[in-house]
């Protein structure tokens, strides 16, 4: 994982660049440990090798997994980072296109790059602080 800070304004913009075989959601997690991230928004492009996509099955009250064992692009990767020390958590929603155009999308469960994933993370000015019932996988 290679980052740096774009510009020196308040709230900071960082462009965080994943490369072959890096776990998405572990290296945005080491990311904002090292940077002291509290509350931030990214947004990401790129492709991956695998992808494990979850839709949140409200009566049963946990996520159903959906595998992706095939190279895809990230067409587009939403999220928040919201929390401190080993209270944060990562939330991030991504839609995938497969080599034949067509896509999936869902709950980022899990990931691997390759060969690279562009992220865009934005610290947010204010904390956001999550009051909902945490959902398995969430990170």
């Amino acid at each position: 994982m290679r980052s740096s800070a774009l510009g020196e304004h308040t709230p900071q913009t960082y462009v965080v660049v994943l490369e072959t075989g890096d776990s998405v959601l572990d290296e945005l997690m080491a990311f904002a440990r090292h940077r002291g991230l509290g509350t931030a928004a990214f947004t990401a492009i790129g492709a991956c090798s695998s992808a494990t996509l979850g839709f949140y099955d409200f009566e049963q009250q946990r996520y159903l997994e959906i595998p992706i064992d095939e190279q895809v692009e990230v067409l587009t990767m939403a999220g928040d980072i919201v929390g401190s020390g080993d209270d944060r958590k990562i939330h991030s929603h991504v839609v995938l296109g497969r080599r034949d155009g067509t896509t999936r999308g869902g709950h980022l469960l899990a990931a691997v790059v390759r060969p690279t994933l562009e992220v865009m993370v934005t610290e947010s000015p204010r904390e956001v602080v999550r009051a909902t019932t945490r959902r398995p996988g969430c990170r």
